[in-house]
């Protein structure tokens, strides 16, 4: 269950993310009004169906893999459905993947990059015990296929054939972390992985929500307006921003864009 709580300053804030193990993964959002969804979710809003989501997954796969060889240049060609989710995911085609991070410091940065300080709007940042995630949704398609023997420890090399085989064509009603065998390089900076749900015609929070992971720790963390510049300051420390995390010049812009934006509020 998704569990909602506000600090009230930067060092209950740094108390709270520096004291979790190593098996969370982060997202962060520049409003804390939002909940968890995929851009998926997002574009079909109230028109929200199992059929429908699943058509527009399907049309939008089928139509980036058909045209990828006119736009790609030089780059590599994807050899799984997860890979290719992946690629359209960064290129902005609406997909049921959602973005998450093992950095909750990466996660802090991606929920200021779009954050507009002169709203004075609260933002958050989710956090997901990802060991415990996993481990229910193994133990949840073991009890409905007694064929299925992998642990975590065994799909670390074929996360694109355990998601295509079994998450994907089985449709479980579970969340899932994974990333596909082959990183690019934006992926990699930003220490990123992916949550989504295994059966397309069910909402993540609907997923996150259900009794399959009441052991789970899921969190909300709202961040309130006040605390921006002590957030953005303590990044800036810490060499987390656009021209790190992406590394060429869209990062740059991106970078000077933040810094405009944080001198304009002042």
């Amino acid at each position: 269950m998704i569990l909602e709580k506000t600090v009230t300053s930067i060092d209950e804030l740094t108390q709270v993310l520096n004291s979790l193990p190593n098996h969370y993964v982060f997202r962060g959002q520049c409003n804390a009004k939002w909940g968890l969804q995929s851009a998926l979710e997002r574009l079909l809003g109230r028109t929200w169906a199992a059929e429908k989501a699943t058509k527009f997954e399907a049309y939008s796969l089928t139509t980036f893999q058909s045209k990828y060889h006119i736009y790609c240049g030089q780059e590599h060609t994807p050899k799984s459905k997860l890979a290719w989710l992946s690629v359209m995911q960064h290129y902005g085609v609406p997909t049921r993947l959602i973005d998450f991070t093992t950095s909750p410091y990466i996660a802090l940065y991606f929920a200021l990059e779009k954050y507009d300080p002169l709203l004075k709007q609260d933002f958050s940042i989710f956090l997901i015990d990802y060991s415990s995630l996993m481990e229910n949704s193994l133990a949840f398609i073991k009890k409905n296929d007694r064929t299925f023997l992998e642990t975590r420890t065994s799909m670390q090399n074929k996360q694109d054939e355990v998601f295509e085989l079994t998450i994907d064509r089985r449709a479980y009603d579970i969340a899932w972390l994974t990333e596909p065998t082959e990183l690019n390089a934006r992926i990699d900076r930003q220490s990123g992985t992916f949550l989504m749900t295994g059966n397309l015609g069910q909402r993540i929070e609907d997923v996150l929500n259900s009794a399959t992971y009441r052991t789970t720790t899921i969190q909300k963390i709202v961040i309130p307006a006040k605390l921006y510049e002590s957030v953005y300051v303590g990044l800036r420390k810490m060499s987390i921003n656009a021209k790190s995390i992406y590394g060429d010049l869209a990062g740059l812009a991106s970078s000077i864009q933040m810094e405009l934006r944080n001198y304009a509020s002042e």
